[in-house]
């Protein structure tokens, strides 16, 4: 069973119809014992960052998930951020489990960062058009799988141990989208390099 967490941000029923139509059994929920059962964890996320992780220490699930070492937690597009050292939107610390913080897009283009993008990526089954909507990124590192040139370089997916980061919204970006968060529930993409050569 996957739980996916519900804290009151995010397109939670969007992303479990993806879950679910990739043959997944599927828990929207905010119990630490359902989070603790699951085989999987995934932390959506639409919204502010500092909003979600007052969400998140308002139902006591800050412990519940930095404790979950031996299966993999898959965070999308804010709840990839969430899963950082820190944000500089509310200037507020993340969950701590991917080394690094979370930073502005600097970039000549528009902000936010939104619609199709094509990810770069040692990995060719990754190398696809997906759908991003947001302001800030995390910054380039040696957890980077996969990223998008937006007039800058933007971490699309990392991974670092057994969490995985997966920026743009998989649900919302077709066959390729769903392929990609199908990679990452059976087990994620350290199988090949990282990004690390960029």
């Amino acid at each position: 069973m996957i739980a996916i967490i519900d804290y009151g941000l995010g397109n939670i029923k969007n992303v479990q119809r993806a879950i679910n139509h990739l043959g997944y059994e599927s828990k929207l929920t905010d119990n630490p014992k359902d989070i603790e059962a699951a085989d999987m964890v995934i932390l959506p996320g639409v919204g502010h960052f500092k909003d979600a992780m007052r969400a998140i220490h308002s139902r006591g699930l800050v412990e519940v998930l930095q404790s979950v070492t031996n299966k993999p937690v898959i965070g999308i597009c804010l709840g990839m951020q969430l899963l950082y050292e820190w944000s500089a939107e509310g200037d507020v610390f993340g969950l701590k489990l991917i080394p690094g913080r979370i930073i502005p897009i600097e970039t000549p283009y528009p902000v936010p960062h939104l619609g199709w993008n094509n990810l770069i990526s040692n990995q060719s089954t990754l190398s696809q058009d997906v759908y991003f909507v947001h302001s800030y990124q995390a910054q380039m590192s040696e957890y980077v799988v996969a990223f998008a040139e937006y007039g800058t370089q933007v971490p699309a997916i990392v991974q670092f141990k057994n969490y995985i980061g997966i920026q743009f919204h998989p649900e919302k970006s077709g066959d390729d989208g769903l392929a990609i968060l199908n990679q990452a529930l059976k087990g994620g993409f350290l199988n090949d390099q990282t990004m690390a050569s960029y």
